[in-house]
């Protein structure tokens, strides 16, 4: 399959990738949001957090994100429009990045109210850890003791991984298909 930049497509066809990009991501959107309002609080990580179990899962969770990220990349490199389908990858990591640390503040606040200035559901724990990786800080939620402290923290760092590294790690993909439909026309 050769690569094809966006710019070359007809205005037809051009129309019709972004369109499949857009259903693709709605539907990606709704299978993440509707899993992640499908999992009890009490399924997800610290429930009881010993420091160890936190680790653990906070690896594990990295260690998934690694793994789809990776393959995510593989995909845009193989793909037919990488352009596009690094705009996908970027439209299904972020939001699985958000909802993986929503899990985690929905668990911490059903293991203790103490954790945060209100106790936790679903919807604010997402709305949370949207408000910290869009720096906004309302201040309506807050962490109120050190874990949770910490596991923001955590999340502010890895933030700005994901705003500086994911996004370039997913644009050079993008430009390493491009550049192998290029190679492969110059060996013709």
């Amino acid at each position: 399959m050769t690569a094809r930049r966006l710019s070359e497509l007809e205005k037809g066809e051009r129309r019709r990738a972004w369109l499949r990009t857009i259903a693709v991501l709605a539907v990606a959107w709704a299978v993440l949001i509707t899993v992640y309002y499908l999992v009890p609080p009490g399924v997800l990580p610290a429930r009881h957090h010993s420091d160890v179990s936190v680790v653990l899962h906070l690896s594990a969770a990295a260690a998934l994100f690694a793994v789809i990220l990776a393959s995510q990349a593989r995909r845009i490199v193989a793909a037919e429009l990488p352009e596009l389908r690094a705009v996908e990858a970027l439209g299904f990591v972020i939001p699985l990045f958000l909802l993986l640390f929503a899990g985690f503040y929905l668990s911490m606040s059903n293991s203790s109210a103490a954790m945060f200035s209100e106790q936790l559901n679903h919807t604010r724990a997402l709305y949370f850890a949207i408000t910290v990786f869009s720096t906004v800080g309302f201040g309506d939620i807050t962490p109120k003791t050190n874990f949770a402290e910490i596991v923001v923290s955590i999340q502010m760092l890895l933030d700005l991984v994901i705003i500086g590294a994911v996004v370039r790690l997913l644009l050079n993909a993008a430009q390493a298909g491009l550049a192998r439909t290029q190679r492969s026309s110059d060996q013709s």
